[in-house]
């Protein structure tokens, strides 16, 4: 039996580079084109294996990496009584008399641009916590029903995370960890599918647009005064505010975030604030390892230009929710309608249409596709019913509009209108 070597150089991705790998395929002559066949898929699965393995080390040795520079630079100052809990992508303090963390701190890295993780929902207690973390039953009540389904009574507190998961998309494990209830804290929905999203994208959109980490510390400002879940296991603590600091270090930049736990209707901006500012009312004293200098210069900080996502030319500032009538909202406000069978007043400005193959209109208020946070859809059967055409007359024009909110697939806001006496023209 003849054996021929076949080379072949394929490239194999590992983390985010390609690396050259050499298959050598030994074909025997005796064997059978479907042995043959057998034989090179073999030796595929082997370098598939192998790279398996090599990315798992890779990413080991990357979390490494990020606990080193979390403890040399990112974690506030801890009193010799409170323990530092390390996680594979980031690290609390836990306070055991709120049930939550003290805070949390991790490394937001640009990796996150080209992670394909999604949600796990697997909340969970965190084994790492001596003295027992929170439980789900502390966040609803669970009861059997008669056909054996578990039915769940919520306490009106989303589950919200301190360490975002979307923050780590890049990892499984890493993603998969940030449901433990350690780095969860009671929040109103409003903010915590609100504003705090918009904060958690914004320094997304940040670390990508600059191509480097941030170190970031978030929690609730904890004290005595505090109410609590008290239909809960444990009774969590829920705090009247949640922080956020962050520190690009390459750029020798900070800032810090404080907002209400409650539905925030202002933009980013108006929740920016030094660092400095969060440590008095908060005790913490972030990023002491710096030198004194550089820290203070930095944590007196409090301008947020630069750090929020630049609007663009089609882009129209969304409309100051103090100067709308009553029961009239903004397009970032619409989205907490959505669902609700209320019809409401939502206005903007018409910065993109469309006119689909179909017929469909499609009319985007403050920020155009694909960006879009709130769309008029007026079906091709209806556009007879308006003495304009919808596309061309109202495009650039600040409208209100009145009906129900909605959100397509994507979650973008919107209402169908079906006719133009829903329509306002401002200007």
């Amino acid at each position: 039996m003849t054996l021929h070597l076949v080379f072949k150089n394929s490239m194999y991705k590992i983390g985010h580079a390609m690396w050259p790998i050499f298959l050598f395929a030994y074909i025997a002559t005796g064997q059978t084109l479907e042995q043959n066949i057998a034989t090179v898929s073999k030796q595929i699965e082997g370098l598939k294996a192998a790279h398996d393995s090599l990315s798992g080390q890779l990413e080991d040795l990357k979390f490494q990496a990020v606990r080193h520079q979390l403890a040399a630079v990112g974690l506030p100052a801890t009193p010799s009584c409170d323990e530092v809990i390390y996680h594979t992508a980031f690290a609390l303090v836990y306070d055991e008399s709120h049930e939550q963390a003290k805070w949390v701190a991790h490394l937001l890295l640009p990796d996150v641009a080209t992670g394909t993780e999604g949600r796990t929902n697997d909340f969970r207690p965190d084994p790492l916590i001596k003295s027992g973390s929170a439980v789900d039953e502390d966040y609803a009540l669970k009861t059997k029903a008669a056909d054996g389904k578990t039915k769940t009574e919520g306490f009106g507190y989303d589950r919200g995370h301190l360490a975002p998961s979307a923050d780590f998309r890049y990892s499984k494990k890493a993603l998969s960890e940030s449901y433990y209830y350690s780095n969860m804290s009671p929040q109103v929905p409003g903010l915590n599918r609100g504003r705090w999203s918009d904060l958690e994208d914004a320094m997304r959109s940040y670390c990508v647009r600059e191509n480097t980490p941030l170190y970031i510390v978030t929690g609730g400002v904890l004290n005595s005064a505090l109410s609590k879940l008290e239909q809960g296991a444990n009774q969590v603590s829920i705090p009247q505010y949640y922080y956020k600091v962050v520190l690009d270090l390459e750029h020798q930049r900070a800032i810090g975030f404080l907002m209400p736990n409650a539905k925030c209707e202002f933009k980013l901006d108006h929740y920016c604030c030094s660092i400095d500012s969060i440590e008095k009312i908060t005790g913490l004293n972030f990023f002491h390892k710096l030198p004194d200098d550089t820290e203070a210069a930095l944590e007196s900080a409090s301008a947020c230009s630069g750090w929020l996502p630049a609007q663009t030319k089609q882009e129209a500032e969304v409309l100051d929710p103090t100067t709308l009538p009553r029961n009239t909202f903004n397009t970032e406000q619409a989205a907490f309608y959505a669902g609700k069978r209320d019809e409401i007043t939502v206005c903007g400005k018409v910065v993109s249409t469309k006119l689909s193959s179909k017929g469909n209109i499609f009319l985007n208020l403050d920020k155009p596709f694909p960006n879009h946070i709130f769309t008029v859809t007026i079906f091709k059967d209806q556009v007879s019913n308006f003495s304009y055409l919808p596309h061309e007359f109202l495009k650039d024009k600040t409208i209100c509009i009145k009906g129900t909110v909605t959100k397509d697939a994507n979650g973008v806001a919107g209402m169908i209108i079906k006719n133009e006496s829903a329509i306002d023209v401002r200007d």
